[in-house]
Order: structure tokens, then sequence, then C-alpha cells
């Protein structure tokens, strides 16, 4: 059985790991206090930590926010509390960013999606009042690469074949792409809820060496 897939951002070729990326920051993505999120997340940080990087990391369900954008606009919208506030700080300062989550009902946890839609505003993540040559706005993060650890109990194979890894364009092409964090590279780990220790710690030994390289 295939324990965890390395995939680069054009979903399926595998690729190097650019091992240049020093400053890192780390979202443990999932809503609750424990979970396998947290665990990868922790691990990677140390790991990390071990091979030079810098890190910040930040735990999502530590954070308190209105994670619902209501009825604002890009106009007038909702002042960042002040977790997203350091959050964005922290984005801006990394090289690379480094997101572990379960995937849900085929995409992001909500408080996960909430934290994007919040704090990837315009003057923050983009700018609308200058377009690319294709006229959408310019992105303002531009000079980070990311990587999104997912956990999930549809098989590769599945998400794949019959889903079109439809999470993976999103977060590649539309949210991170979008504001200029690119490559997005992953790792997946198939059959999460009822995976033994045994399988849990060879995906750790695979998280531990992902940090170790800063990748």
């Amino acid at each position: 059985m295939v324990i965890f897939m390395e995939y680069e951002s054009d979903y399926g070729q595998f690729k190097g790991i650019d091992m240049t990326q020093k400053r890192i920051l780390i979202l443990d993505g999932h809503p609750g206090e424990v979970s396998l999120s947290r665990h990868f997340a922790e691990h990677y940080a140390q790991a990390a930590k071990r091979s030079g990087a810098e890190i910040r990391l930040h735990h999502l369900s530590e954070m308190t926010f209105d994670m619902d954008f209501g009825q604002g606009n890009y106009a007038q919208f909702k002042p960042l509390e002040l977790p997203l506030e350091i959050f964005m700080e922290d984005l801006r300062w990394a090289d690379h960013f480094v997101l572990t989550t379960p995937m849900w009902w085929g995409g992001l946890p909500a408080k996960l999606k909430g934290l994007f839609d919040r704090a990837f505003v315009p003057g923050l993540a983009f700018n609308t009042r200058i377009k690319t040559r294709l006229g959408m706005p310019t992105p303002m993060l531009n000079g980070k690469t990311a990587r999104v650890i997912l956990t999930s109990d549809t098989p590769m194979w599945f998400e794949r074949l019959i889903y079109r890894q439809a999470l993976m364009h999103q977060t590649t092409k539309q949210l991170f792409g979008f504001v200029g964090i690119k490559p997005t590279r992953y790792t997946w780990f198939s059959g999460a809820s009822d995976a033994e220790k045994d399988r849990v710690d060879a995906w750790t030994n695979t998280v531990n060496e992902l940090g170790l390289q800063a990748a």
C-alpha cells in the first residue's frame, strides 16, 4: 500500500526539493487542539530548527477571529483581529510556508478557509489597483514557496482519478498562486483516520526529513 505521495504543483510529476529556504512559517491548519496536523507541524518545526532554519509556528486552534467575511466588501472589510495580523506579518517575513491540514469534504476545514477569506485581502495579499497583463490583480506575496502536508481518508488514486485533485487545484492556483506563493508542493497521507502507529511513525519520519531539508 502506498503510504504517501510527493507532488509538485503541476499535479503529478515528481520534482527535486529546493533546500535554500530558511525562514519558515508553519501553520497547523486543523481546528482541533489534538490532531495529526498538529503532530506533523510540530515535528516539522523541530526538524527545521535542527537544520538551522528560523521558524514561526501557528496553531489554528489557538487563533481567535471571526472567520465570516460577512457583508463587507473589498472597499470596506472587517479590520483584522490580532492573530490574523500576526499571521500575515509572519507570512510576509517567511521565505517558505508550510501548511498541515486535513481534507474535509473535498476541501479545507471551515476555520482554515475562513482564515484565508479574512487575511488574503487587497493591500495585504494582492493589489487590485495594478493589473497583470492578463488583467488580474498583482500578487503581493511573491518570492515564497509552499508545502502542504495533507491528510485524508480518501485514497490518493481515487482523489486523482475521480475528483481530479480538486483541492490541489484550488490551493495551488486559486489561493497561493493568486497571491504569488509558488510553487506549492504536496505531501499526502491517506487513510489517516484509522492509521496504525507504525504507519503514523513512517509518515512522521517523512515529515522530519522535509523539515531537515527546510522543504
